[in-house]
C-alpha cells in the first residue's frame, strides 16, 4: 500500500524570524554563493544560485522533548519564498546528494536510520512508512551531516 508523504522545509514564521534576527544569532555568517549546487536553502528547498547571498546559521531543526533534540548549521537564502511542494513531491535539491535519513516515532524517538542516494529516495520513504510506527523522517546531508528538511507521513 502506497503511503503519502509531505516534504517540508523550515516554516515561514521561523524563516522570517531567522532572517530578521540574523545579526543577533551567535555565529551567523553572510556568504556569497560561489558554486551550484552547493548551498541548499532549507526554506525554499532549492539550491541557491551563484552570486546570491545566503546566511549560514545554527537552526534547531528537532525541537522536541526527547533525547534526540537537535540543532545544527543550515543555509537560508536572504531573498526567497517558502517551498510549496505537492504531496509525494521530492525537491530537486535532494536528488543529487547522498542523504542520511533519521526515522522517528510519534514520541520523537529515533527508530531507524538509513543512507541513500537522492535519486532513490522515494522507494526508501515508502519502505520506511510501511512501518506504522514511523511518523516522520528528518533528512540530512550524509557527508557534512547538515539538516535539509522533514518528511511527514500523511496517511
Amino acid at each position: 500500500m502506497k503511503v503519502n508523504f509531505q516534504v517540508e522545509g523550515i516554516p515561514a514564521y521561523e524563516a522570517e524570524a531567522l532572517l530578521q534576527n540574523a545579526a543577533s544569532i551567535l555565529g551567523t555568517k553572510r556568504v556569497q554563493v560561489d558554486a551550484h549546487p552547493g548551498y541548499p536553502c532549507r526554506f525554499s528547498l532549492a539550491d541557491a544560485e551563484i552570486g546570491e547571498e545566503v546566511l549560514l546559521l545554527t537552526y534547531e531543526h528537532h525541537a522536541v522533548t526527547s533525547p534526540y533534540r537537535s540543532s545544527g548549521p543550515i543555509y537560508i537564502r536572504t531573498s526567497t519564498h517558502q517551498a510549496r511542494l505537492a504531496p509525494n513531491e521530492i525537491p530537486q535539491m535532494l536528488r543529487h546528494r547522498l542523504l542520511s535519513l533519521r526515522v522517528y516515532d510519534g514520541e520523537a524517538m529515533m527508530i531507524a536510520a538509513h543512507t541513500v542516494q537522492g535519486t532513490e529516495l522515494e522507494a526508501l520513504i515508502q519502505r520506511i512508512f510501511e512501518d506504522p510506527v514511523a511518523q516522520y523522517i528528518q533528512v540530512h546531508n550524509a557527508g557534512p551531516g547538515c539538516y535539509n528538511c522533514q518528511i511527514n507521513r500523511l496517511n
